[in-house]
């Protein structure tokens, strides 16, 4: 069946409720590859270790997340086929390492570009801090349905991305580990699609072999971030915006090219170094100087 826009248009999703432990903080930050070079050194440990524990901004993506909600066939998305386009992220309050969030999540517009060129929906996610309701992240989700163009919906309106500098070469780059067992790990944050497991799935999908979590790429971009602008203060990371280009493999060096934007502001892209394919582009980070 096609895509049924009215239904999902009209759709109220149902708050959703989690409470997550200082385990799931530690896990959510090996399967972004904390740790992968040095598992000694005390600026990874803080990350993976209950003495003195902080959580990764970047968490906040995995928690109340509703997990594949749009896999309901009523709403008629191929969600096999479904691909993870962008990601905003915008912090209002440290993440606490543990706890209890409520996530609110609605569709904001899904743009069709035609029969053979997919359909593009924005979706923006709002969690709180349940016991004093304080807001803690607000995030948009982009998601590329690429079996479902042609419902007859709008082509044109979608915001644009802001593209990295093309004048100059970036100012910093940062080298980023991807163990080959990745994506193994960081679906246990809650991403079960089987696109990034089973091999026989990722063949159906066009991919060699399983590919990496978008939102795990995203994550181990954003520590590197952190570690490199931030003085690997995560409290001071205030905006992270990309847009995911091309599939990562787990097992294939990244680095991240950092171009400064004035004193509290920076756009990036992640390469794969070895294949020199970019992998996320358009990418935006804002943080307190």
């Amino acid at each position: 069946m096609p895509l049924n826009y009215e239904k999902l248009m009209s759709t109220k999703f149902e708050p959703v409720r989690q409470t997550y432990a200082r385990r799931d903080t530690m896990l959510y930050a090996l399967g972004v590859g904390v740790g992968a070079l040095d598992p000694c050194d005390p600026q990874e440990l803080k990350y993976v270790y209950e003495k003195n524990l902080v959580a990764l901004p970047t968490l906040a993506v995995t928690l109340a997340a509703g997990a594949m909600r749009l896999a309901d066939p009523s709403y008629g998305i191929n969600y096999r086929m479904l691909l993870h386009a962008e990601q905003t992220l915008q912090m209002h309050k440290l993440l606490p390492v543990e706890g209890t969030v409520v996530s609110e999540a609605q569709i904001d517009e899904i743009y069709d570009k035609g029969a053979a060129k997919g359909a593009i929906m924005y979706m923006t996610r709002r969690l709180y801090e349940a016991s004093s309701g304080d807001l803690l992240v607000t995030m948009g989700n982009i998601a590329f349905l690429r079996a479902d163009g042609g419902f007859g919906g709008k082509s044109e309106g979608a915001p644009k991305p802001r593209p990295v500098p093309g004048d100059r070469p970036p100012d910093l780059q940062a080298n980023l580990p991807v163990t080959l067992n990745q994506a193994l790990i960081y679906r246990l944050s809650g991403d079960y699609n089987p696109l990034h497991i089973d091999p026989d799935v990722a063949r159906g999908a066009g991919f060699d072999r399983p590919i990496l979590h978008g939102l795990g790429g995203y994550g181990t971009v954003g520590r590197a971030l952190i570690k490199v602008l931030c003085a690997d203060d995560p409290g001071r990371l205030r905006l992270l915006d990309v847009r995911f280009t091309s599939p990562v493999y787990p097992g294939e060096p990244l680095r991240a090219d950092i171009w400064t934007i004035g004193a509290s502001e920076a756009a990036f892209r992640l390469v794969a170094s070895e294949r020199n394919v970019v992998v996320q582009d358009f990418g935006r980070v804002e943080y307190e100087a």
